[in-house]
């Protein structure tokens, strides 16, 4: 090693922590300094070999007996050295404690036998209409597929792999680390305990091939953005005949022009001319379900007040029908007034002037709350 430093301070633990405790403080730092979460960063990368190689030492009972008693001189003895080991040892190290929670895309699987295909993933983007009533979407997507001809094992048709001689077919060799046996990934079959010797024309081998393919999925009712659609089996495939991964669906919705969603409720805002909200009346508003929704205004109203209505919201998407609609007036003050209106609210505000408020309680209230604040401020 290049800096020797305390195994137990590498993987910050107690000199008698148990199994558990040493398996958690390395898959702890093992995903803070893996080199795939910082690429470029020699630093990183040689932090990561050093808790790995930490981690290696403690968890087996016989080799942390032997740091316990001599450090790290017990790994020198022999010229075996700590430092044998290359990434790829560490990196068995990382997917045997990570591997439970790897099983998805990507997972190596059993040594020899076939791998689990990478999970994909799919944005599409809906508009609001089509969260609403679901739709059937079509995807052009681009995948690693089974290759026919050999039916995905990668060798020759009428051929077939055979165990690997480096191995004898266990995907390990073992070299000696001064007083220890230490078990790497087969260089020759990579772990996988078997070879081709004649791989297939198609796909070189690899058991796969790049493709295109289209997919048809149906898109419930009531997706929201952020939704996210798993379609089982429609990853990449697998090696050597191991089953596909699965497609992931993330939702993204559109904004609309009109309605504001927020979960299954439906916002709008609806202005008012004066003279309706002030005599009252009625409005049409239309619906996603193309309906018109008419809704009745009480004379008075005023700005910000809101009308709901029950079931013309987003459907749900676990079922349990729908939400509501709630729409928010705002009273618009009137623009190029022609002579006759200007005549009119003239008129009215004329009268106004003599009814004391009572028409517009809540800036009389204001103003008289003014003068009250104006009046103690002189005194």
């Amino acid at each position: 090693m290049a800096t020797e430093i305390d195994f137990y301070e590498l993987l910050e633990v107690e000199r008698g922590a148990d199994e558990a405790v040493l398996k958690s403080a390395y898959r702890r730092l093992a995903m803070k300094w893996h080199p795939d979460k910082n690429p470029g960063d020699a630093t990183a990368e040689q932090k990561f070999k050093s808790i790995s190689e930490a981690y290696d030492v403690l968890k087996d009972p016989q080799k942390r007996a032997a740091y316990d008693r001599f450090g790290h001189a017990a790994f020198r003895q022999g010229g075996g050295g700590g430092g044998a080991q290359d990434f790829g040892g560490f990196a068995d190290i990382f997917e045997s404690v990570f591997g439970e929670f790897m099983g998805g895309g990507g997972g190596r699987g059993r040594r020899g036998g076939p791998t689990r295909g990478s999970d994909l993933r799919y944005d599409l983007e809906m508009s609001l209409e089509e969260a609403y009533n679901g739709r059937q979407a079509s995807l052009t997507i681009d995948v690693a597929a089974a290759c026919k001809p050999c039916g995905g094992n990668g060798a020759k048709p009428g051929t077939s792999a055979r165990a690997c001689t480096t191995c004898g077919g266990s995907g390990r060799v073992g070299m000696r680390q001064g007083l220890f046996m230490v078990e790497r990934t087969c260089p020759a079959c990579h772990g996988q305990g078997q070879v081709i010797a004649d791989p297939c024309e198609s796909c070189g081998g690899a058991g796969r091939v790049e493709q295109q393919k289209t997919i048809n999925v149906n898109v419930p009712k009531g997706v929201d953005d952020g939704t996210r659609i798993r379609v089982a089996g429609e990853g990449e495939a697998g090696t050597r005949g191991g089953p596909a991964g699965d497609l992931y669906i993330f939702v993204h919705l559109k904004s609309h022009d009109v309605f504001k969603r927020d979960g299954t409720t439906l916002y709008a805002i609806a202005p008012l001319s004066i003279t309706l909200a002030a005599l009252g009346g009625e409005i049409d508003v239309p619906s996603l379900d193309k309906q018109q929704t008419t809704i009745k205004i009480p004379a008075g109203t005023q700005t910000a007040k809101q009308f709901r209505v029950r079931g013309k919201g987003m459907p749900s998407l676990n079922g349990g029908g729908a939400g509501d609609l709630v729409i928010q007036v705002e009273v618009e003050t009137p623009v190029k007034l022609t002579a006759r209106q200007r005549k009119l609210l003239e008129e009215f505000r004329a009268i106004e002037g003599t009814e004391g408020g009572r028409n517009t309680p809540k800036s009389q209230g204001f103003f008289d709350k003014l003068k009250g604040v104006w009046s103690e401020l002189t005194e």
